[in-house]
């Protein structure tokens, strides 16, 4: 069973990810950055907000291969079920889709084609209102990346070399006092992070947080345990675009407040191409 929707757990993953900051110590590497040439801290946490949100906006053109990886663990840690999907994620008249490529390891069963088949055609004949409905979602957890800068309280706290890069390490605790809009935006008073900040372009790198306060999804449903931990890789596919490479869930959740889960949810992103005219280009 898992606990959202596809599309939900995928905006919920970026949006917390995206919004988080693990407490951490200065390291004596730290210490000895030059601080006369760093950019205040309101200058980097605005430039990369403005990045990603134009890297989301690129992303939007973009088609590629999503790997998801679903497992289910034992009161040690150990993996006891996994399920592995493997999908191209297309446009369908401007809206995403995911196209199912393999399960566990095998091309789909005939029913889960059928199913696959069934919900790319309804998409094609979406209506122009249930068109508008889907992008006016889409704006509004986009529009959350703005409240970031009243939700959090930044510090830099110094700089390092990330996969070849030199970042910004940015420490990010809930703001008092701020009161989310929207059903994602309340949860930014329950986590916190770190995050990397690429020196060059400011795009985000890394993001590495954890849930501090319990919280629901869905109507009580599914309520996500203190302590669950989440992990955003990027990469920059050229021109200053930065796209999700690999995203780590490792969470505990109680259903219907009696069933534990200890899950691990795997996201692993490849094979980026830009959409057919398109202005988007993707460096190999």
């Amino acid at each position: 069973m898992k606990l959202l929707a596809k599309y939900q757990i995928g905006t919920f993953l970026v949006v917390v990810a995206t919004s988080a900051a693990l407490l951490a110590q200065n390291s004596e590497s730290n210490k000895a950055q030059n601080h006369a040439s760093v950019p205040s801290t309101p200058e980097i946490v605005s430039l990369s907000i403005t990045a990603t949100e134009r890297s989301w906006q690129a992303r939007d053109h973009l088609i590629y291969v999503e790997r998801d990886a679903d497992r289910r663990l034992d009161s040690l840690g150990q993996v006891k079920s996994e399920n592995i999907d493997v999908s191209r994620m297309i446009l369908v008249n401007g809206v995403r889709f995911e196209r199912l490529i393999e399960h566990n390891g095998q091309l789909p069963s005939p029913v889960e084609q059928r199913k696959n088949d069934e919900d790319f055609e309804k998409l094609k004949r979406e209506t122009p209102a249930e068109l508008a409905a889907r992008l006016r979602q889409d704006q509004e957890n986009k529009s959350l990346l703005r409240d970031l800068q009243e939700a959090f309280d930044f510090q830099l706290i110094g700089e390092e070399i990330v996969v070849g890069r030199s970042a910004y390490v940015l420490q990010a605790t809930p703001h008092p006092g701020y009161h989310g809009r929207g059903k994602y935006g309340k949860l930014f008073s329950k986590v916190e992070g770190k995050l990397w900040v690429d020196k060059q372009n400011f795009g985000w790198i890394r993001v590495d947080g954890q849930v501090t306060q319990s919280f629901s999804m869905g109507v009580f449903v599914a309520r996500v345990q203190r302590g669950s931990h989440i992990v955003l890789e990027q990469t920059c596919v050229g021109d200053g675009v930065w796209v999700p490479k690999q995203l780590n869930l490792r969470a505990n959740a109680r259903i219907l407040f009696l069933k534990s889960l200890d899950m691990e949810r795997i996201l692993t992103y490849s094979d980026y191409h830009p959409e057919a005219g398109t202005p988007y280009s993707v460096s190999k």
